[in-house]
């Protein structure tokens, strides 16, 4: 037999329940007829008071192991629904630490594949030129968005404006295309009637001109008209001028091309520039 100590409130009744007694006078009964004459108990049950607990299985319920076996049984399952669901929130932390990854993931090669795309390509200055896939001719740009970035041009010519998204104006400013294709009539193409819809796109966002984007030869732009319009050319064209003539070496450029006398071709360079003042 094992003892329990009273607790306040505590009752023959309650202590029978809680070791699976099969009654509550079977509890009484058992204490009274083994304990010592001092502690027999019976009307009230004092607090503190040593209460003998038979273990023998015919005081005890008979569906108390079994009922203990179930309650095991149901902790069991709960803990196991607990770990399925801390599983299936493990498992969701994960995709969405996955996904979050993928989408960084995405996102970075976006941003790279959108600066690389514009990697040895130019940028467009005024004087460059564009195309219509509807159009016939080839206009100029004129630059209004800012004045004062020039793209490879220290001197601040006009012509070397960088060109950034909001430019749309062109040179000449009426029919810059010539005649547009998808406006056919019987005498020929009705003129272009140039009407840009939006803003240039593709352009270099990590180059900005007073927080312009700059346009490069990979820049498109639509027509509300329904015309693809593209670079034709970026205007940076290598050109030789007085001072590059001056610095060249005239024994290597000799080596360079064995047929001019550049010695004389200098001469003549200068000498024509002396006539133009």
């Amino acid at each position: 037999m094992k003892t329990y100590q009273t607790q306040p409130n505590d009752s023959f009744a309650s202590i029978a329940k809680k070791f699976n007694i099969k009654d509550e006078n079977f509890l009484q009964t058992f204490h009274n007829l083994n304990c010592s004459e001092s502690e027999v108990v019976y009307d009230e049950l004092p607090s503190g008071t040593f209460i003998l607990i038979p273990e023998d299985p015919q005081f005890l319920c008979e569906n108390s192991e079994s009922d203990l076996e179930q309650d095991c049984m149901n902790d069991n399952y709960d803990f196991e629904e607990e770990t399925q669901s801390d599983d299936k929130y493990q498992e969701n932390d994960e995709k969405e630490i996955d996904n979050s990854a993928n989408e960084k993931s995405e996102e970075v090669k976006e941003s790279e594949n959108s600066s690389s795309e514009h990697d040895g390509k130019y940028f467009v200055i005024q004087k460059g030129m564009v195309q219509c896939n509807q159009g016939f001719k080839f206009p100029k740009f004129n630059v209004t968005s800012h004045q004062k970035h020039y793209w490879n041009d220290a001197d601040g010519q006009t012509d070397y404006l960088a060109v950034t998204e909001d430019d749309l104006q062109l040179d000449p400013p009426t029919q810059p295309f010539g005649q547009c294709k998808l406006k056919p009539s019987s005498g020929g193409y009705l003129p272009c009637t140039y009407a840009p819809a939006g803003k240039w796109t593709k352009t270099y966002d990590k180059v900005k001109v007073m927080g312009k984007c700059c346009v490069t030869e990979l820049s498109e732009l639509m027509c509300s008209t329904g015309g693809k319009i593209t670079i034709f050319k970026h205007g940076q064209q290598s050109e030789l001028g007085k001072r590059n003539v001056d610095n060249a070496d005239s024994k290597e450029q000799q080596v360079y091309n064995p047929v001019v006398d550049f010695e004389e071709f200098k001469e003549k360079i200068k000498g024509n520039n002396e006539d133009a003042w």
